[in-house]
């Protein structure tokens, strides 16, 4: 799989798994967009990338805003001459009672999480049209897109609504050459693995917890152009939790 000289534009790539996304295309040797709205964290994670000879660019933006995005993209394109592969991982958890949760913490989640994704797909997918390879766009779900626990409902309707628009995005943009996917991670752990318990481990049937470097990997077989007969597809990367049958002892 060869991202030499592809341009990649990883939403939310300032910390956690988009930012350990970010860092594997840069090994691959991609060209790198970072877009955070954390000004610091993605100017950090883009200068870490250069310090270690890699190519990459942090555009401070707003997934919720429009013109935000139609900018992250042009600026991309301007400066490496095309968009290739787009990672549509920003979002944001709140886990309020639906009696407390407010219209304003609903929609701000929908609009993080689920809005972002369709603007995203839009506007990267007006550029890899004209691709002679056409491009790749990977939508950052959930498991909890089907399983929940008690007051996530804003966030589990944004994963459920992100695992729809993917496959009705890879049938809209399946002409112009475009494979659309969506990964669902299980439980990523982004702070200290260290301080992991074994009974975090052992619940899994991989009889370990995940780590951001999981997702990359994900991302990197569904975004290489050798793996263009997959789109619409919604990966599972979760250990097998889901998978598990669980009782009350």
């Amino acid at each position: 799989m060869d991202f030499s000289n592809k341009t990649v534009v990883i939403t939310g790539a300032g910390n956690g798994i988009g930012k350990g996304v970010a860092l594997s295309y840069a090994e691959k040797r991609a060209n790198v967009v970072l877009a955070d709205i954390d000004e610091t964290a993605g100017i950090q994670t883009a200068t870490k990338i250069k310090e270690q000879g890699g190519e990459a660019l942090f555009v401070q933006t707003d997934v919720r805003i429009e013109a935000d995005v139609i900018r992250l993209m042009k600026a991309a394109n301007q400066t490496y001459g095309q968009i290739d592969i787009l990672i549509n991982n920003a979002g944001k958890a709140l886990f309020r009672s639906p009696y407390d949760l407010s219209i304003e913490e609903w929609d701000d989640v929908i609009h993080t999480n689920l809005r972002s994704v369709f603007l995203g797909s839009r506007e990267a997918a007006k550029y890899m049209r004209h691709n002679k390879d056409g491009g790749s766009i990977v939508n950052i779900a959930s498991t909890r897109a089907v399983m929940s626990e008690p007051n996530s409902e804003s966030y589990a309707a944004t994963k459920g609504g992100i695992v729809a628009v993917t496959h009705a995005l890879a049938a809209s943009l399946g002409e112009d050459g475009i494979t659309v996917n969506a990964i669902s991670p299980g439980w990523i752990e982004t702070g200290d693995y260290a301080k992991l318990s074994q009974i975090d481990h052992e619940q899994h049937l991989s009889k370990r917890v995940g780590k951001p470097d999981d997702i990359a990997r994900a991302c990197l077989y569904l975004t290489a152009k050798e793996n263009n007969f997959v789109t619409g597809i919604n990966l599972v990367v979760d250990g097998g939790m889901i998978r598990k049958m669980i009782y009350e002892e």
